[in-house]
């Protein structure tokens, strides 16, 4: 894009004559019927002039403009508003910052440039700017232009005077365009030129999450739900940075009253009546509020945030990774996980080894010394299968390490999150395989080492990660928390302007940052269940939990049942839950199971406590038990057994389920049994024939009587003719065994 005075015409046509040649654009493609068919009193025909036709009213410059062919371009040229044609290019496009908010694109060879009056020169850049915007405006909108405007014409643009254009002119003070490579050196001469920088493609990471979820802009329950329109999300974390843009959303919420609770913080587990959380949910979940929460980050059998009221979210992993490279020169190539945040390449590097000194080999602490290590690459071998990477990290930085290979199949929470040396993290496999060549060769190198690499498709996904806290629940056995997992791994997050980690002699400061704990996980739970909440305004708290529930699903892409991170086994329901959160099916869960606030009354009652303790978590003086009951209507079912010889093997749940479709369905039980459990439901089919109706059924779940005293698992599965699938697991616990 050339950068130009034009002679030879006035402001008062320069309007005029780009509107001629608009409409004649169109007629020389039989778009249009002539002047008449554009104008008023015009004589039409396609033979009309098209710079003698009179022309009257405003017009925008945004209506389709045509491939143009070389007769035309002979024709055009031969107009006072031609200021260049270049043919078509495919070569690289440079680019002025986003060119795609002006909706600039390559349909035909044509492009227009700046028309500027003699003079532009002298005028700042802001005023650049916003001349320009004013000209743009009063192009579109009144044909008018001022003495000292500047025009601006795109192909094919949006209208430049309505308000998508103002937030982007009023937020940056630069003129976006697009232009060839041999245009750039005149741009270049311009005053008014701030900078040019080639086109390229980035991947934002924050719109991973969301994909891996199956969420879309235009289909499924993000569209569906109106993108949450007036749904309000509360948040309560201890590590929130309130400006974030993140944060910033200029539009007013029309119903206050609609809001959904996401909570990422975590108490020792006490009883319901002592727990701050649990009093606190349960008095939002009176007023139609969705409570989220996180199961915490012990990852053992700790679970916190277990009230049944309270939506309890555990971590899973995704299909995402950031991983780095490493060349020996052997030829042999390896990735592995690595968050270091720049992009350099380690090249004919020496490895650091000492055979013989174990300490040394593993890097434990105390162990390496930086003179001997410097601008080499320490290798840090495994220590017989013991991870300990958050000592090796710590001794790789007390010396400065220059860069590092670290071998271990595991990697805690949080070790990777700040990086500021490159190393590498690979498996027990590739570890192996480098050993094997830096004890083999006198003076091994590394060929290349690269960094911030991207992998999508890793399998398997989803894992449960091994942070993330897991069942049985410790306060109430009979309720399965958690109740469903999350992405909560690698989760691009707003951050305050501090410095997140320092890089040699510069500390990093950054609006985003990765971060991995439950506490990821449940923003992504409490964002689907506001757009289930807004797509679906009869819903209760207990209906969107159901949907969630119900329709996660515990295949990974890998096509075998979800496992734990580091480990091979599979994963169960007290790792998962009901599973992985799947937005778009939960907006069409056939069923659902429903509860109400005096439904959890009779649980407090169930449980035996006083009328003191009843009033703390309560937050009232007046109540009712109308039954004493710790098993109620959920969408799964945990049979818990004593071990006592005599106890009963026997334990029935009755279920009651709603329709939430319009058409007529018949569902069918499928029942998934294990070695020790037998699981018998009655009736086996339930049919449907109007919304909102309800049917009722038993599960009957039996433990054999010599069954080991560890858990036992199976499923049953309501299905439906179209294939509608209501999911819900069903654990036997035994009372008192520590065998989870």
């Amino acid at each position: 894009m050339q950068l130009m005075s034009v002679d030879g015409l006035t402001t008062e046509n320069v309007a005029t004559h780009l509107h001629k040649y608009r409409l004649y654009l169109k007629r020389m493609q039989g778009l249009s019927g002539g002047c008449g068919d554009d104008t008023n009193g015009g004589s039409g025909g396609a033979s009309a002039d098209p710079f003698v036709c009179n022309f009257t009213g405003s017009t925008t410059l945004s209506s389709s403009w045509a491939s143009i062919t070389l007769f035309q371009v002979f024709e055009i040229k031969k107009s006072l508003a031609n200021v260049a044609i270049h043919e078509e290019s495919f070569g690289k496009l440079l680019t002025a910052y986003t060119p795609k908010l002006l909706s600039l694109r390559h349909c035909f060879g044509l492009w227009f440039a700046f028309l500027c009056r003699k003079g532009y020169a002298r005028i700042t850049t802001k005023e650049f700017a916003y001349r320009a915007r004013l000209a743009m405006y009063k192009v579109s909108n009144t044909n008018e232009v001022a003495e000292n405007d500047i025009l601006v014409v795109m192909d094919q643009g949006i209208n430049v005077g309505s308000d998508i254009m103002s937030p982007y002119l009023d937020y940056n003070p630069w003129i976006q365009c697009q232009a060839y490579a041999i245009q750039v050196s005149e741009i270049k001469k311009s005053p008014a030129h701030v900078a040019i920088h080639e086109e390229y493609y980035g991947k934002l990471l924050t719109t991973h999450t969301p994909k891996f979820l199956g969420l879309r802009y235009s289909s499924g329950l993000w569209s569906a739900s109106s993108y949450g329109e007036g749904i309000i999300i509360g948040l309560i974390d201890t590590g929130v940075w309130p400006e974030s843009a993140s944060f910033n959303d200029k539009r007013d919420a029309t119903n206050p009253s609609k809001i959904d609770g996401e909570i990422s913080l975590a108490f020792d587990q006490r009883p319901y009546f002592k727990d701050v959380i649990s009093i606190g949910s349960l008095s939002a979940y009176e007023k139609g509020i969705v409570v989220v929460s996180g199961t915490g980050n012990e990852g053992t059998y700790s679970i916190s945030n277990v009230a049944p009221w309270i939506l309890t979210v555990g971590s899973g992993t995704i299909d995402r990774s950031f991983i780095g490279t490493v060349t020996l020169e052997n030829g042999l190539t390896f990735e592995g996980t690595s968050t270091f945040p720049h992009s350099v390449l380690i090249t004919d590097a020496s490895f650091y080894y000492i055979r013989g000194d174990f300490k040394k080999t593993t890097c434990q602490p105390g162990s390496l010394n930086r003179n001997e290590s410097i601008e080499k690459v320490i290798f840090c071998d495994d220590y017989d299968g013991i991870t300990m990477i958050n000592d090796q990290l710590a001794e790789l930085y007390k010396i400065r390490a220059s860069a590092a290979i670290v071998v271990t199949d595991q990697i805690f929470n949080g070790a990777l999150d700040n990086l500021a040396i490159p190393i590498m993290i690979i498996s027990l496999s590739s570890g192996n395989l480098v050993r094997e060549y830096v004890k083999g060769e006198p003076k091994p190198k590394v060929m290349y080492m690269r960094f911030v690499l991207t992998n999508l498709g890793t399998k398997p996904a989803p894992e449960v990660t091994s942070f993330s806290s897991r069942g049985p629940n410790p306060i109430t056995p009979g309720i399965l928390k958690p109740y469903v997992i999350a992405p909560g791994v690698d989760v691009l997050v707003a951050f305050p302007p501090i410095p997140k980690t320092r890089i040699g002699d510069y500390a990093l400061v950054t609006d985003y940052a990765l971060y991995s704990g439950t506490s990821m996980a449940t923003p992504h739970v409490a964002g689907v269940a506001a757009l289930l909440k807004a797509s679906s305004n009869n819903w209760i708290p207990a209906a969107i939990r159901s949907a969630l529930m119900t329709t996660a699903y515990t295949i990974n892409n890998n096509g075998t049942t979800l496992t734990n991170q580091y480990y091979v086994s599979p994963a169960t329901p007290l790792d998962y839950g009901d599973g992985h959160i799947n937005p778009n099916k939960a907006l069409d869960p056939g069923l659902i199971y429903d509860l109400d606030t005096q439904d959890y009354i009779n649980f407090l009652c169930g449980l035996g406590y006083k009328e003191m303790e009843m009033r703390a978590v309560l937050r009232r003086n007046q109540w009712n038990c109308t039954q004493n009951e710790t098993n109620f209507n959920y969408p799964s079912f945990v049979a818990v057994f004593k071990e006592e010889p005599n106890s009963p093997r026997v334990k029935n749940f009755s279920g009651v389920v709603t329709n939430v479709v319009n058409d007529q369905s018949i569902y069918h039980a499928v029942v998934e049994n294990s070695t020790w459990l037998r699981v018998i439901v009655e009736p086996s089919t339930m049919t449907f024939t109007e919304k909102f109706q309800k049917q009722s059924f038993i599960v009957s779940v039996e433990i054999a009587g010599n069954a080991l005293p560890k858990p036992t698992y199976g499923y049953l599965r309501w299905i439906d003719q179209r294939n509608r699938t209501v999911s819900s697991p069903i654990v036997a616990l035994m009372d008192g065994s520590e065998e989870y």
